[in-house]
This record gives structure tokens, C-alpha cells and sequence, in this order.
């Protein structure tokens, strides 16, 4: 599959979010740039970074190396939540390291801990928006109740909430919530909470000939949860984006699904779009 036919969910404003993109937590200097040069040559045209990553510069140079158009890739960069106050400030830093114009998406790193801080961070992160300095606007780590907070106060709703997910966290009810409120489920740490030597996985992986690490980012893909791996190793970079030669079954991805545990079903068909 061409990085151009890739999946995408589509956010609001006919923002089109590749449901694969690449991660760099914990990459720094020119081993994240190396790493993103190599994830947008193999195919990857969704990159998530971070302020608090420290690797905002190397990534938005990676962009302009790689040849693309820059409407080509679509970036990720999240404010820590210590940012309350000084929203405008941090992005603008943020563009200025990266040296994209915009993001196409910019999530609340955390939950602000002081009481009124989540809605007045919020209501900046949307001004920016509307100010054109991020397409589409977020958060990450968010509880639902968190979520109905913002909604509550401003009736405007997370397009994104980026969490810890995989397998072994599955919840069929808490992606369900998610779907309700027209929040999109964005998943990272894939592996880091899977067995990926689990029997399920490798019974799966070996009847489509690939690994267990594809099958669970497949595993995000087929349910419409946008996931984002992370690697410095380029092997394991292109391992990572090659999982559209092959789809799980029905069955199979309830098998996944069971190894989380909790409640099963009922959580609809994921709104896709493939773009052709």
C-alpha cells in the first residue's frame, strides 16, 4: 500500500489523521533524526513528537530533509501541562523548533493538576486553533470524566485523546465512550504492556507470515484506533509500517480483544476512510 492510500480517520474540519504514525519519545538529537528521516522513507506520513520531548528541532528538520510536501506529513506536538498560562508562548516555540508554519494537531501533554486549570488550558488551545496555528486540537491522558469536563465547560470535545493502549489494556467500554463524544482514540506503548510471546499473537502472526509486533498495530488499525510505535532501530522502523499486506479476521481480532479482560462487544464499526 502507498503511504498516499494509507488509512486515515477524519477529524473535524476535514482533517485527515493517518491511523499509523510514528512516535519519538525518548529520541533526541541525531538518533531522532535519523529515526524520522527513515520512518517518512519507509512510509510513515504521521509524526507524533512532544515540548517535553526535546527532540522538536530534529524532527521538523527531518520533515523539510525528507523531500515531502509538507501538507504530505502529518505532525503531532503536545503542551505539558505546567504550560497553563503560557499556551501561546509554548506553541510558538514549539513551530519556531519545528519550522512547520502549523500542527496538524496539538494535544494537552497531562491533565493540569490545579482545579479550573484543564478548562483554561483548553479554551487557549482551541483560540489557537481558531487562530490557525493547529489544525485540530486535543489531549492525552485524559479520563472521560476528564474529557465531559472540557465538553461541559466549553461544549466543544477533545478531537483526540492520546493514550496508553494495546491488547492487554483493551476496553471495549472505554472506546466506546470515546466514540460517543466524537473523541478519537489515539493509542502509544503498544508493545510496552503486550506479551507479544502471548500464544494468541503468535498463533495469529503465524498464519498471516508476519510477527506479533504487526499483528497488534494491525490489531489498532482494524478497530480504528489511531497507534503510533516507536523505534530508533530502522529494521524495526520498516517492520513497523508494513502491516497493510494483511488483515485480521473477525474472529482473530476478538481473540485479541479477550486477552484485555474486560467487558467484549458492542463498540460499532470504526469510521474510516482509505483514501483512494
Amino acid at each position: 500500500m502507498s503511504p498516499s492510500d494509507q488509512p486515515t480517520v477524519t477529524l473535524p474540519g476535514r482533517v485527515r489523521m493517518p491511523l499509523l504514525g510514528f512516535g519519538t519519545w525518548q529520541a533526541s538529537g541525531q538518533s531522532a533524526y535519523d529515526a524520522v528521516r527513515t520512518a517518512l522513507a519507509v512510509g510513515y506520513r504521521h509524526v507524533d513528537t512532544a515540548t517535553m520531548y526535546g527532540n522538536e528541532k530534529e524532527v521538523g528538520r527531518a520533515i523539510r530533509d525528507s523531500g515531502l510536501h509538507r501538507d504530505d506529513v502529518f505532525v503531532t506536538t503536545k503542551i505539558p501541562s505546567d504550560g497553563v498560562r503560557r499556551e501561546r508562548h509554548v506553541l510558538e516555540a514549539s513551530l519556531a523548533a519545528l519550522e512547520t508554519g502549523h500542527v496538524d494537531l496539538w494535544l494537552i501533554h497531562w491533565p493540569p493538576a490545579a482545579p479550573g486549570d484543564s478548562v483554561r488550558m483548553w479554551r487557549q488551545v482551541l483560540k489557537a486553533r481558531d487562530d490557525g496555528l493547529a489544525r485540530a486540537v486535543g489531549v492525552s491522558n485524559y479520563s472521560t470524566a476528564q474529557i465531559d469536563e472540557l465538553i461541559q465547560a466549553t461544549t466543544e470535545a477533545p478531537t483526540v485523546n492520546q493514550i496508553r493502549w494495546g491488547p492487554m489494556l483493551y476496553d471495549a467500554r472505554r472506546q466506546a465512550e470515546h466514540r460517543g463524544r466524537g473523541v478519537v482514540l489515539e493509542g502509544y506503548s503498544p508493545f510496552k504492556s503486550t506479551d507479544l510471546a502471548d500464544p494468541v499473537l503468535t498463533r495469529i502472526a503465524e498464519a498471516h507470515g508476519v510477527t506479533p509486533a504487526q499483528v497488534v498495530l494491525r490489531w489498532h488499525v482494524d478497530h480504528g484506533i489511531v497507534v503510533i510505535p516507536k523505534s530508533v532501530t530502522p529494521a524495526r522502523i520498516r517492520a513497523n509500517a508494513d502491516i497493510f499486506g494483511f488483515a485480521l479476521t473477525p474472529e482473530e481480532r476478538d481473540m485479541i480483544d479477550a486477552l484485555g479482560g474486560g467487558p467484549r462487544g458492542g463498540d460499532g464499526n470504526a469510521d474510516i476512510d482509505f483514501i483512494v
